[in-house]
């Protein structure tokens, strides 16, 4: 066998920076062969996306000096960088640009990707050398699968799938190719079709779904030489319709890998990726020649190709993950950063324990005219939703505590708003607390862990069940309650991540050990320790608040604490 020198299959030309388009499940590359780069919904830029939220003129790609920068342009709804708004950014490996909304199409900013244009060059250079006689078709479909399978390491899918359906087409002498993969609700959808004369093809309502459906659940091999010599094959509708005369089908088999899922069903059949499916409108003896040998070989190469491109495509979608909950974790590490503030009538002491997934609990302290104001809540979920919705709450309820607005009308306004904005897909339990210099403190518990009251040796725990959490049910009513604290007497709070940690048998860690953790002279510390202790190795399974607001006589430099 003649072979290609390696030198010839490598491009010359320095690689340009790609980016990875992703809307919905679709997602390709585009390489940025020309400069400025224009994005928008207006026809005849670069990149057209379009969602009425992105701008006809939006933003552009620039290089300057080597280094690669997004431009807005002056856009209507934004251009964001990793979910942060800006109006010019320099571009790192791996940044995720939205155009206008979260929810619309993305694009990845990869400087190293190799050119689409060149991996597809490259296969089909492959797939035309030149065999030697005596060398074997099956030794030259390897070959191609091969390379195949190592240049769709850089998630070049679409171009490998087509040099698949090239090779096999010139192979089986079929006039139609199409490659089939099974999506996340288990139906079949069309990844790659092509034609013998090379031209694409987007439609397959001209094949046999029946046979399809029967290769994909059968899990084993499909073929038929000439259907009108199968009375049977004869009488479909479709074959009938479309007068298929050849019709091959081909389950790609789901191989075990070390970081793949299992490749069986529960009852021990091959679990099926997708279908390599070919057809004619005549009998071919060619097609009819074809052995099993190499259609088992097709079969092979072809799986291992499309497991590897769903692992590459499972550890991307793992990367942009993490990458989005860094952000998250950012965003509630400087919603945690609070100043505690120095007055001489109480003293603060606070800690949060944060468990390995984002949380959406959250502490916050201000001073007003009208006292000292603590607040301890707890979003529902975890997550970038539940962190970025409780920075918004905790702006919201701060600005109002600053404007010495009544506890009730301000989680009143902070319902309002989550049940008109969020629509009861989130809600928040809160405890807020207002401390005035005479020791009169008043509090809106809504829905939230009660707190514990430790005065003169004894405990309490004041308990509002009429109020619901806020963001649950629209036009709620809130009411507020006061008591009086003594001199030392210490008002406790904390979220349902401290009673309801687990240790390792899965018990939790209840009220009852709250009650008794806090019913002593330094409740913060008692509590802090105590669920350490009673965790052991187990990790959270969720953010645990603690906070000890102790009330003093009005004497000066009265002391205050946060731990985070």
């Amino acid at each position: 066998m003649s072979v290609l020198s390696a030198t010839s299959l490598v491009p010359s030309a320095v690689p340009s920076p790609v980016l990875l388009y992703v809307e919905g499940a679709e997602q390709r590359n585009i390489v940025l062969e020309r400069l400025p780069f224009a994005i928008g919904r207006k026809t005849g830029k670069d990149l057209v996306i379009p969602d009425s939220r992105v701008s006809r003129d939006h933003a552009q790609i620039l290089c300057e000096n080597g280094a690669y920068y997004i431009v807005d342009q002056n856009s209507r709804h934004g251009t964001f960088v990793n979910g942060i708004r800006r109006e010019r950014h320099k571009l790192e490996a791996n940044d995720r640009i939205d155009f206008g909304a979260r929810d619309a199409a993305y694009v990845v900013f990869n400087p190293d990707k190799p050119h689409t244009s060149s991996a597809a060059e490259f296969l089909s250079q492959i797939s035309m050398m030149p065999v030697s006689t005596g060398s074997s078709d099956l030794e030259k479909l390897r070959l191609v699968l091969e390379a195949a399978r190592k240049l769709n390491t850089t998630g070049v899918l679409s171009d490998v799938l087509m040099s698949l359906l090239d090779s096999t087409l010139k192979l089986t002498k079929a006039e139609r190719g199409y490659v089939f993969l099974r999506g996340a609700d288990g139906a079949m959808r069309l990844a790659a079709g092509r034609n013998a004369k090379g031209e694409q093809l987007l439609d397959d309502s001209t094949i046999s779904k029946s046979i399809l459906e029967e290769a994909a659940s059968a899990a084993s091999e499909f073929m038929v030489s000439d259907t009108s010599s199968s009375s049977d094959l004869a009488g479909r509708n479709s074959i009938i319709a479309y007068d298929l005369r050849t019709v091959i089908a081909i389950p790609l088999r789901r191989t075990q890998t070390q970081f793949a899922e299992k490749s069986t069903t529960d009852d021990g059949q091959p679990q099926v990726r997708g279908v390599l499916y070919m057809d004619s409108r005549f009998a071919s003896r060619d097609i009819s020649a074809v052995s099993h040998d190499i259609l088992r070989a097709i079969a092979t190469e072809a799986a291992a190709l499309v497991e590897n491109a769903h692992l590459v495509q499972a550890e991307e979608a793992s990367r942009r993950y993490q990458q989005e909950l860094n952000i998250a974790a950012n965003i509630q590490q400087r919603l945690m950063t609070v100043s505690i503030p120095d007055v001489p009538f109480a003293s603060i002491r606070a800690t949060n324990l944060a468990c390995k997934d984002v949380g959406g609990d959250f502490f916050d302290v201000v001073m007003t005219d009208e006292g000292l104001a603590v607040l301890v809540a707890d979003v529902s979920g975890k997550g970038i939703s539940a962190a970025l919705l409780a920075s918004i709450l905790q702006g919201m309820i701060y600005s109002q505590l600053i404007a010495n607005m009544p506890l009730d009308e301000i989680v009143s306004t902070a319902n309002a708003f989550l049940c008109r904005k969020v629509m009861g897909q989130k809600y928040a339990t809160l405890l807020l607390s207002r401390l005035k210099p005479d020791g009169e403190l008043e509090y809106v518990n809504c829905g939230h862990v009660p707190p514990v009251l430790v005065a003169g040796g004894k405990i309490e725990r004041p308990r509002q069940s009429s109020n619901v959490p806020v963001g649950l049910l629209a036009g709620a009513e809130f009411e507020c309650a006061k008591i009086k604290l003594p001199p030392g007497g210490r008002f406790v709070m904390v979220t349902d991540g401290v009673t309801e940690a687990e240790d390792a048998s899965g018990e939790f860690y209840g009220d009852d050990r709250l009650e008794q953790s806090a019913n002593c002279d330094t409740p913060y510390e008692s509590i802090f320790s105590s669920v350490k202790t009673f965790c052991g190795n187990t990790p959270l399974n969720d953010d645990c608040t603690i906070l000890e607001l102790l009330y003093k006589r009005s004497e000066p430099s009265g002391a205050s604490s946060v731990d985070q």
